[in-house]
């Protein structure tokens, strides 16, 4: 699972038709427990991005990320669906397959 900056997270999805953005930071307790589910699932079906909020609040700020874990889906570099909170491994992998 790769980590996105602010730097580069337009780059990465610019690269992928499809991408699964976990906004995430290190202090959360569902973050860390989710982490192994989205790993489990990252390219299949798509790729998985972690956003850590205190490393890049612009992120956070730019796509109104109020709680974490937010789980936002993005197809050609747009927002196309969301899930807030910790969620089951078989609805996020059945979510995720919708996308890809």
């Amino acid at each position: 699972m790769r980590e996105a900056t602010t730097a580069d997270f337009d780059t990465i999805l610019s690269e992928n038709r499809a991408v699964l953005v976990d906004f995430q930071a290190s202090w959360c307790g569902p973050c860390k427990a989710m982490e192994p589910h989205l790993a489990a699932i990252d390219g299949t079906p798509l790729p998985v991005v972690k956003v850590d909020i205190d490393k890049a609040p612009d992120l956070a700020t730019r796509y109104g990320i109020r709680s974490v874990p937010t789980l936002i889906v993005f197809q050609d570099g747009e927002p196309v669906d969301m899930k807030v909170g910790a969620q089951q491994p078989s609805a996020l992998k059945g979510w995720a397959a919708k996308y890809a």
